[in-house]
């Protein structure tokens, strides 16, 4: 199976449609992911199957978690070298989107690829979480987080930049778990836990998905 194969079966079974645009989208994209990790450190897994799988369809697996036809703002919580927000933009571009990135190399390539692909809607914000202005408090109806820190972290992290009724999404191993009382604590509410294999492989993954509440 080739890898632009994989891609399209891969997305099909997630739900996802891409066209072909899209689709030389996602390989110029990956392209330059190739080109920049051989001078800065952007992902240890070089495989081509497995970066089709464990990033480009891990990374579109949180369209499970919410409804990309409606206008979307997103937060991407730190976001290397764009997985998952980049895939999430190529397959809805109408996603309005900022991505947190400090690591002063990793956003020179997040805006490098931006301008390569002539993606429109998207900012990179190089700076840490809790230096984030605070313009974009409550300005998100959705965040992602994928290999930041442990979920309690990312929930006490990512809602402050949620307006009420927004979601924060979290892909994660099918064996973590989260206490409650964090939840209860930070004044979220557990919408759904989604178990699923990555396609074309037995990587699992577990989709998280907490909102939060209007306030009493």
């Amino acid at each position: 199976m080739t890898q632009r194969e994989l891609l399209i079966g891969g997305a099909e079974q997630l739900g996802i449609t891409l066209n072909i645009e899209k689709i030389n989208l996602l390989f110029v994209y990956l392209a330059e992911l190739k080109k920049w990790n051989k001078k800065i450190n952007l992902t240890a897994i070089t495989d081509e199957q497995d970066v089709i799988i464990k990033h480009v369809l891990d990374s579109l697996s949180y369209l499970l978690g919410f409804d990309p036809s409606k206008p979307q703002k997103l937060l991407d919580l730190g976001s290397g070298a764009g997985f998952p927000a980049i895939p999430i933009k190529i397959a809805h571009p109408g996603i309005t989107m900022t991505l947190v990135e400090s690591t002063q190399k990793k956003a020179a390539f997040l805006r490098h690829v931006i301008r390569t692909l002539k993606l429109a809607g998207i900012e990179v914000v190089d700076k840490r979480i809790e230096e984030m202005s605070k313009i974009y408090n409550e300005a998100f109806n959705i965040v992602i987080a994928r290999a930041f820190a442990d979920m309690k972290i990312a929930i006490t992290s990512g809602r402050p930049f949620l307006r009420t009724g927004g979601v924060i999404i979290l892909s994660r191993g099918p064996k973590e778990t989260l206490n409650m009382q964090d939840l209860e604590e930070n004044m979220m509410i557990l919408q759904k836990r989604e178990e699923f294999s990555l396609p074309y492989s037995d990587y699992q993954r577990a989709l998280w998905v907490f909102q939060k509440p209007a306030r009493l």
